[in-house]
Parts: C-alpha cells; sequence; structure tokens
C-alpha cells in the first residue's frame, strides 16, 4: 500500500505527495490539473503505469495546491505557475531527493519547463509528454488553439464536471468504457470543484513560455502523441526545436490522458532515456529574473544632507532593501553606491519584490528606479552575467522616478498572478539588438 504524506512548503502550506518504487533513479511526476493521490490508484490503467514508472525509478507523485488531497487555495488567489513550480522542491525535499528527473505530463508540463530553468542542478533530466509551449494559439503559434474554441472546451469540461464526459476529448479510447468514464467522473469531482477548475484553467491560455525555452540546458526528451487533438502534435515538436538537444519521439495513438491508450509505446522510451544517459546538468547557465534598483537624483540628496547624513541615508536604504529581498527570497549579487543588483528565481516575486522597495524607502523620503528581466544567466566564480544582466540594466534606464519597468519577457511570464502592468511601448536598449516592448508595473 501506498501512503499519502505530507511536505510543508515555505509559505506554511501542505502538499500531499506520495513515494513509491525501488529504482536507481528519483522521478517526479507532474500530470495534468485534476488529481486525487488516492483515488487514482483504484482505476486499473492508471495504477499501470504508475507501477511501471516504478519499475525503473523512486517516483515521487503530489497532488498540486488546491487539488485533492493538498491544501485548498481560495478562488480568488490562486498560485501562479511559479509558486507551483516551487512546490516540487518541496516534495522532493520531503521525499529526501537532491536530484531527480523531472516528467511532466499535459498542463504539468510547464511546471517541469519552469524547475529545469531555474533548478538545473536539482535537475537530472526532462521529460515533456503531450504538452505545449504556449496553449493559445498566436500569429507566430499557429499550434496553439483558438480563443473561441478554448471558450467552448472550458465551457463544456464546467458544464459536464463530475460525470467523467471530458473522457470524450482526453481519453477516445475508452469512451465507450461505463466503468471508466464513472471513475472520471469521481476523479473529478474528488480533485476539485467545478468552480475550482473555472477559475484555474484559464490561466492556461494565458502563459507563453517561449522565452525560456532556450534556457533548457538538461537532457530533454518531449514524446507526443500523433492524433492528440487535446494538444496537437506540432506542439511537441515546437517544444523538441527550441529545447537545445533535446529528442523528439512520436508516438502512435490519440489519447490525450497519459495512463491510456497505448502507455508501453509511451513509457518504453521514457526507460531508455533516463536509464541510459545519466548526464550531469550543467548549473554554470541558469534561468533568472534580473533587478536593477538606483537612487533617483542620488547626487543631489547628497550635497544637500552632507556626507555625514548621506551615509546614515544609505544605510537605511540598504536596510530596506535587503529587508525586501530576503522577504520575497531574492539573492544580492552586487551593491555600488546607491544601487542593487539581484536575481530571482521567479520572475512575479521579483516585481513583487521591486514594489515593495519603492514603497519602503519612499518612507525614507527617497524615490528609487527599477528595471527587471528574465533570461539566461552566466555564472562564474559567484558573479552572475551574461546578456540577460545587461539586459536588465538598460530596461531600468528607462524608469523615472517611481516607476518598475520590465521587460515584456516579464509581463508574459506573470500572466495570471494578478500583477498589472502598462505599455510604454517599443524601446532601444543600448548595446542589445532589436526594439523592445517595455512596460510599467502598477
Amino acid at each position: 500500500m501506498v501512503h499519502t504524506r505530507y511536505a510543508r512548503n515555505k509559505e506554511g502550506q501542505f502538499i500531499a505527495y506520495q513515494v513509491f518504487g525501488e529504482g536507481p533513479i528519483d522521478l517526479v511526476f507532474i500530470p495534468d490539473w485534476v488529481t486525487n493521490l488516492e483515488v487514482m490508484w483504484e482505476e486499473p490503467t492508471l495504477a499501470r503505469f504508475m507501477d511501471r514508472l516504478a519499475s525503473f525509478a523512486r517516483v515521487i507523485c503530489f497532488d498540486k495546491r488546491g487539488t485533492g488531497l493538498s491544501d485548498p487555495v481560495p478562488l480568488g488567489a490562486i498560485p501562479s505557475w511559479e509558486e507551483w513550480m516551487y512546490d516540487v522542491g518541496t516534495v522532493m525535499d520531503g521525499a529526501g531527493s537532491q536530484r531527480a528527473a523531472i516528467v511532466g505530463h499535459g498542463d504539468g508540463g510547464q511546471m517541469g519547463l519552469l524547475f529545469a530553468a531555474t533548478q538545473p542542478a536539482r535537475t537530472a533530466s526532462l521529460v515533456l509528454m503531450d504538452t505545449y509551449a504556449r496553449r493559445a494559439r498566436a500569429p507566430d503559434y499557429p499550434c496553439g488553439i483558438p480563443p473561441k474554441a478554448a471558450d467552448r472546451l472550458i465551457g463544456f469540461i464546467v458544464g459536464s464536471w463530475g460525470t467523467g464526459h471530458d473522457a470524450l476529448y482526453g481519453a477516445p479510447s475508452q469512451a465507450g468504457n461505463p466503468a471508466f468514464v464513472e471513475w472520471c467522473g469521481r476523479y473529478e469531482r474528488l480533485a476539485m470543484s467545478p468552480g475550482q477548475f473555472r477559475s484555474l484553467y484559464p490561466l492556461t491560455y494565458q502563459l507563453d513560455f517561449r522565452s525560456i525555452l532556450p534556457a533548457i540546458r538538461v537532457p530533454t526528451l518531449v514524446l507526443h502523441r500523433r492524433d492528440n487533438v487535446y494538444v496537437r502534435l506540432e506542439n511537441g515538436r515546437y517544444l523538441a526545436e527550441h529545447i537545445d538537444g533535446a529528442k523528439f519521439v512520436e508516438i502512435p495513438g490519440g489519447d490525450h490522458f497519459f495512463h491510456t491508450g497505448d502507455t508501453e509505446a509511451l513509457l518504453a522510451p521514457v526507460e531508455e532515456f533516463l536509464t541510459g544517459r545519466q548526464a550531469v546538468a550543467e548549473d554554470d547557465r541558469v534561468l533568472a529574473t534580473v533587478l536593477f534598483t538606483d537612487i533617483v537624483e542620488a547626487t543631489g540628496h547628497a550635497e544637500r544632507l552632507g556626507d555625514r547624513a548621506w551615509k546614515d541615508l544609505l544605510e537605511r536604504h540598504h536596510e530596506a532593501v535587503r529587508a525586501e529581498l530576503a522577504r520575497f527570497r531574492g539573492h544580492e549579487v552586487d551593491t555600488a553606491g546607491d544601487g542593487f543588483f539581484a536575481t530571482f528565481e521567479g520572475p512575479a516575486r521579483a516585481v513583487r519584490c521591486a514594489l515593495a522597495v519603492r514603497e519602503a524607502v519612499r518612507a525614507l523620503g527617497v524615490e528609487i528606479r527599477a528595471g527587471l528581466h528574465t533570461g539566461e544567466c552566466e555564472k562564474v566564480g559567484g558573479k552572475v552575467g551574461g546578456i540577460a544582466v545587461h539586459t536588465g540594466a538598460r530596461v531600468m534606464s528607462h524608469a523615472t522616478a517611481g516607476q518598475v519597468v520590465v521587460s515584456r519577457t516579464v509581463r508574459d511570464l506573470v500572466a495570471g498572478t494578478g500583477l498589472q502592468f502598462e505599455s510604454l511601448g517599443t524601446r532601444e536598449l543600448k548595446g542589445v539588438s532589436g526594439e523592445w516592448e517595455l512596460f510599467l508595473a502598477a
């Protein structure tokens, strides 16, 4: 019997997880949103899939916050992908795993992408099953789902929630199996309410993870079923083409549910990939959000206050900034005079930290300006560098007193977090090619 355990994250929420199998590698499996750790073992197809994973790995599986056995989430406070991504590390810590293969299916693939990009030292390899970089269609992403089709799909799922009729889309091979459809309905009801799903799922259509794909530096396998109408094949091809060195495998079949259809065709390549190649992840390059701040009119303040008072003010400023960096888990990289350079694993925390710093230093009678960008950074000798750092500094140069300015990359990655932005139009960044659309964080 597999026992459910709980790991507590840094915000104090409890994440339900299970550990099973005794294979030579650790494997974190991140499925779609509809999960319940204990009910999943009642369905033979799902139990067989998990047992097959456990035949070659020590498997860690969990219910995301707001689903199944984990802590509920208020409808008005849905976590961001970034916050959900941190829960991967939480359950790894609970299971005593320092490094694991990350296997993400469907909407769980985005958490896998973020974790692999920001935590390469803890990611032995990445496997993406029937997933995507972007859910919604765009002029430069024709394989996404059109807005009207997305609305119809969400409406259908919410309207039929708890009946199991979603199997018509997700598991056409089982659509004529009444016992399976009945179990799907029970699984839905015990995973979350239709209101919870209706609040959560539209977020998948707002996010765009294409910008982080070049930052994936771990061995990656992309698998996609050929006739999957829920997430079309071209989505998988896009991932493989934009992740350096990724291997792509096209799987026969039209099911989206990972545990139905020809699961051996899906799992055999995974076992070969994970057990046959144990490459060490490069940890000298990592996806990060960089934050730059400085005090506006610092010279004028210094002349007005005098050396002694200006030094005292700088010390209070530094204390205030460092307090907010600690609160939002930022990493101070450098402090030059009146400015700070810090990095964050997640962009939402970085934006909120910048806004909090702005308010904290206003109480001291000074204004700052701040700039943020998310990109791949190089870590050399304890220092952080690369074009992303240079870009972040140039973004800050377009901010004025009291402004927090972010690149479009940051804005796209924090969709659904509740943060508000106002477009500042396109700008040229000195020393950085092309034009960049910048946004003002509210």
